[in-house]
């Protein structure tokens, strides 16, 4: 489709309208917004099959600058209706992604990154379920909740807080939209303390869709890490992250932090 986003949405659409399984791929920050309106119009209002396979999210993608660093697309995806947004964790969840994007009946939008990650799970015995989150590692002291890259941040920052005698649970949420509502009352309950990850603005993000969760059904204290509502810049992906607040450092920080709102504290 050449430099013509809108123009692909809209054949996608096309596409989907005969039958097809049509999956329209190109930069997250040109998807999510040069093609917004077609996405709106012509795929989600219609309810039409179309996958909306977005890469290069987020700071990682370096060098390209802020005009190509998308950290405003899960609020924008998620807001409108009929769509389905999921952010996977590493390579094996990608895969397991698309398959599940393929088998779901609707518009989706996968938000994929341009920085290799580790990879966290084992393909033999991985499953993966739309709307429903995956606890990694058990804790009751905190709970942390990540999407995309920030998984294995989230991991890092458990390893960390353990050796200070922090005890977090560390909870995976791949699907955005519709997110996994019983999962997080859950953690709030048994831990009292929450805190959100992820590669994206703090507003309207993963941190937003997790405050609206827990302020309909269970309050409880609650930090976020994520882009401070601010533009990204160029440099090298490990020093952004870094810049920006997004390491496992940072989320160190942050339970430390809720744990004190958590005691009453502050």
């Amino acid at each position: 489709m050449g430099i013509a986003e809108g123009n692909m949405m809209a054949v996608a659409a096309g596409m989907a309208s005969c039958g097809k399984i049509a999956f329209a791929s190109t930069f997250a920050v040109f998807a999510a917004g040069r093609a917004f309106e077609q996405i709106r119009n012509s795929i989600c209002y219609p309810n039409l099959n179309v996958k909306v396979c977005a890469t290069h999210a987020g700071l990682s993608v370096g060098e390209d600058g802020a005009s190509h660093q998308a950290i405003e697309d899960i609020a924008v995806m998620r807001v409108l209706p009929n769509m389905t947004v999921i952010s996977p964790a590493d390579a094996v969840e990608t895969k397991f992604a698309v398959k599940a994007a393929i088998e779901h009946e609707g518009p989706v939008y996968l938000r994929l990154g341009r920085l290799s990650v580790p990879v966290i799970y084992n393909e033999s015995s991985y499953k993966f379920e739309l709307g429903k989150g995956i606890e990694l590692a058990e804790g009751n002291d905190a709970a942390i909740i990540a999407t995309g890259l920030m998984v294995n941040a989230a991991l890092e920052a458990k390893a960390l807080l353990q050796q200070e005698g922090i005890n977090a649970r560390v909870i995976d949420i791949h699907t955005i939209k519709p997110i996994d509502v019983d999962m997080i009352v859950k953690a709030a309950r048994e831990t009292g303390a929450i805190v959100t990850a992820e590669e994206h603005n703090i507003i309207g993000g993963l941190g937003s869709a997790v405050a609206e969760v827990l302020s309909e059904n269970y309050p409880v204290p609650l930090v976020r890490v994520g882009v401070q509502d601010k533009f990204g810049k160029s440099g090298k992906p490990d020093k952004l992250l870094e810049m920006y607040g997004l390491t496992a450092s940072d989320i160190v920080k942050s339970t430390k932090a809720v744990l004190k709102k958590k005691a009453g504290k502050l």
